[in-house]
């Protein structure tokens, strides 16, 4: 105990120290702001580095515009020339339809351009000749069309005027060949009945044998008993 005490007295005592810093807090703050910013200015070198490795940098961004920007062009372009496209189908379709309608047309003039001649022939046969004023053939046309068959046309008239109607029958003869035979053929029911009062046309087709070969058409114009006209033509 005395060797505490002495102890005491011969060493200088001194009271506890605490080091603390001397710099004040402003200059605390600008230095670690200047951490923080140095930190962030890592993070950022960083985060661009990686865009440019993973090829985001700004140029890719703007030819991914770009591309973008030309792929709308690109389908607008392409629902320009579909839309052309169908315009020019529906043309062709009514161009073709035309076409048609117009082939029908000619078609159907032409028809009509035949009955016109048949008719004007028809018509120029019925000015009196100044012969007799009774019945009389006027025309008798007859030609061979496919599949052996005759097609004839008779045209029978009275050039007076005020004639009665005339009744009776058309009798159609055909004489030729059938291979080395003679033939002669009729009109079914051994003729046809014919009324008119000035003009009468008729006309029909009539079948013929396979190897028959027609040389001349006689047509014979009957009342009752009497034959009124006769006409017969060379084929």
């Amino acid at each position: 105990m005395r060797f505490r005490l002495l102890r005491r007295r011969l060493t200088i005592s001194a009271p506890r120290m605490a080091v603390r810093s001397a710099a004040p807090w402003p200059v605390r703050w600008a230095i670690m702001a200047i951490v923080l910013g140095f930190c962030a200015a890592i993070g950022l070198w960083a985060f661009e580095f990686g865009k440019s490795i993973a090829g985001l940098d700004s140029t890719s961004k703007e030819e991914l515009v770009q591309l973008r920007a030309e792929v709308a062009k690109l389908r607008e372009e392409r629902d320009k020339a579909q839309s052309v496209a169908n315009t020019s189908g529906s043309l062709l379709t009514a161009e073709k339809a035309t076409q048609e309608k117009l082939a029908s047309q000619i078609r159907q003039l032409e028809t009509d351009n035949r009955a016109l001649r048949d008719d004007l022939g028809f018509f120029e046969k019925l000015i009196p000749s100044g012969g007799p004023d009774g019945v009389s053939i006027r025309g008798l046309q007859a030609e061979v069309v496919g599949n052996n068959q005759l097609r004839w046309q008779v045209l029978v008239m009275q050039p007076a005027k005020g004639a009665p109607e005339f009744n009776g029958r058309l009798e159609l003869t055909l004489t030729g060949t059938e291979g080395a035979k003679p033939l002669t053929l009729s009109l079914p029911g051994g003729g046809q009945a014919l009324q008119f009062r000035q003009y009468r046309r008729i006309e029909g087709i009539l079948d013929l044998p396979p190897q028959a070969v027609v040389k001349t058409v006689s047509a014979k114009v009957v009342e009752g008993t009497v034959t009124r006209a006769v006409q017969s033509i060379k084929l």
